[in-house]
């Protein structure tokens, strides 16, 4: 498989593994209407569109639109977003809320900084999507900062949690469920790592992980859950019936 091909493929397989998952958690969302589901739900959303537009670029080359949505969505973004999620889902409502006004405001000012920044393609590295390509000065050192929150809150909040049900000694599936949550939201920065250190794909086989490690683990973190809700529907059917 040529090289502009791989790079095509592997961000569209993690992009359609990512809708597929947004589309199962905006499903649960809408018969709980949990605030961290939306959220959840919201940053997977920001997850694929990163990988639609890395995927257009292997297949079809340099845009500056399909860039700047890829960098804001997929570089900026999603970490925080999904990390907005688990802040509604561990902590108090009035922080929550506090934060997630933080990181609208945050978020509305990022899509303007890359919107109007000067693209420069050509300082790309080895040809693969980089925020090199961008010239004015404040647009990249936003990066870290939103990506630091989302993975403090996703990351932590999922090792915590793991910690508590394994401390309780109950709901087994949560605790593993967690732990392949809290690798897969990891797996996309090592992969970056390894990439920036000179290993071609491997951010974009570390963003194919990442999607597919979160997807089990929240699969796995609801089965438990879902069954004893079915249980309970089947025993008041049962009852009304005798």
């Amino acid at each position: 498989m040529s090289a502009e091909l791989l790079n095509g493929v592997l961000p569209l397989m993690s992009s359609t593994i990512t809708f597929i998952f947004a589309y199962f958690v905006f499903q649960r969302w809408s018969r709980r209407h949990r605030l961290y589901l939306l959220f959840w739900g919201i940053g997977l959303l920001f997850y694929a569109i990163g990988g639609a537009m890395e995927a257009y670029y292997g297949f079809f080359g340099w845009n500056a639109l399909v860039f700047r949505l890829w960098y804001l969505f997929g570089a900026v973004l999603v970490a925080a977003w999904l990390g907005q999620g688990t802040v509604f889902l561990l902590l108090s409502r009035r922080v929550a809320w506090t934060l997630f006004w933080i990181l609208l405001v945050s978020s509305i000012y990022a899509t303007f900084k890359v919107f109007t920044a000067t693209l420069d393609p050509t300082l790309m590295i080895g040809g693969e999507l980089s925020g090199h390509a961008i010239t004015s000065p404040g647009v990249r050192t936003l990066t870290p900062f939103f990506n630091l929150y989302g993975v403090f809150m996703l990351v932590g909040g999922a090792i915590y949690s793991a910690f508590l049900f394994w401390r309780k000694r109950v709901l087994l599936n949560r605790v593993i469920g967690n732990i392949f949550i809290a690798v897969g939201a990891m797996a996309p920065g090592f992969g970056g790592a390894f990439q920036r250190a000179g290993y071609p794909y491997m951010l974009y086989i570390g963003e194919f992980l990442g999607a597919v490690l979160m997807f089990i683990g929240f699969m796995y973190a609801t089965r438990e859950a879902d069954a004893r809700r079915e249980s309970r529907q089947m025993a008041k059917v049962d009852a009304a019936v005798s």
